[in-house]
């Protein structure tokens, strides 16, 4: 998804065929899109779609999984290694529960993948064939909220999930490696985060509004306001948060919209959990605007 488009047209490289485990019964030659593959993947499981992906983007195996370890690096994973795009049994192909959390967590912030890993069915349809892509995924049925996210097994690794939901805007993710009740483990899971933890909104955008002087400007005021919302995630009760406003007490012309001109910090039991900057709202030029210096200065305003 970071490397290729949604609708490029997949050749599927002979290396795919017949890979072990889950498949979508790739032929050699076949033509499918980019989407179609992700699909297979990322709901059925389709091992030979990974291979497929891997050798388009990354040119065969070993280049693919090159490009997943310098991702894990750029996360700052230290106990993730890859050897191959599908996760079957190799002695250097390893990760964590904890990591994989945060693998889960950056690759939801993608809304292809997102909106994928949330499907329960797709089908896919050509003058050719008719393919149905059914997600692996039971809580997609069982767990108000589930959002994806994955599901996997070998025999040494036994059962494995990642899962995450979303619910009154917070969203968590759960794993489990080895857990053969996982399904019932991860509703627990969720649940308990659900039961102890809350997003709390700290500002809408536009909430702050101030009116501050302008000296030697076309307007004697200028409004500054924040223009991004803010919020946290906080345990339940724990919602004792105190705003700080920092505004300067007047501005010298010229100003740019934009400008940042203060900022409100928030902040729960005398830590940091949130800022938004305080900006104006529009450009005021110095008050002869017919100076050689205020010419030049309009032409970037």
């Amino acid at each position: 998804l970071e490397n290729s488009n949604l609708y490029d047209t997949v050749i599927i490289d002979e290396r795919a065929v017949g890979t072990e485990g889950s498949s979508a019964y790739l032929t050699a030659g076949e033509e499918l899109t980019m989407e179609e593959l992700l699909y297979a993947l990322l709901l059925q499981s389709a091992n030979d779609a990974a291979v497929a992906i891997a050798c388009h983007v990354g040119g065969d195996i070993q280049g693919f999984a090159d490009m997943m370890n310098q991702k894990a690096s750029e996360l700052e994973l230290e106990s993730t290694h890859f050897t191959n795009p599908h996760g079957l049994d190799d002695k250097e192909h390893y990760t964590t529960a904890r990591e994989l959390a945060i693998i889960a967590a950056h690759a939801l912030k993608n809304s292809s993948f997102r909106n994928i890993v949330s499907t329960y069915k797709k089908t896919f349809s050509t003058d050719e064939r008719t393919r149905t892509y059914v997600n692996h995924n039971k809580l997609l049925k069982l767990y108000d909220g589930c959002i994806g996210v994955k599901t996997g097994f070998t025999k040494k690794s036994g059962r494995c999930l990642v899962a995450a939901a979303e619910r009154n805007g917070l969203t968590l993710v759960s794993i489990t490696l080895d857990a053969p009740n996982d399904w019932s483990d991860h509703a627990k899971m969720l649940d308990l985060g659900y039961d102890s933890f809350e997003k709390i909104t700290l500002t809408n955008a536009e909430e702050y509004c101030y009116k501050i002087p302008i000296i030697d400007g076309a307007k004697e005021h200028l409004i500054v306001s924040n223009l991004t919302e803010a919020s946290v995630i906080t345990e339940k009760g724990n919602n004792n948060i105190q705003k700080h406003i920092r505004l300067v007490k007047y501005a010298v012309a010229p100003v740019n919209a934009g400008d940042i001109l203060g900022e409100v910090i928030f902040t729960l039991n005398g830590k940091e959990v949130g800022r938004t900057n305080l900006v104006a709202d529009e450009t005021i030029l110095r008050k002869n605007n017919n100076s050689f210096i205020d010419k030049i200065l309009s032409l970037f305003n």
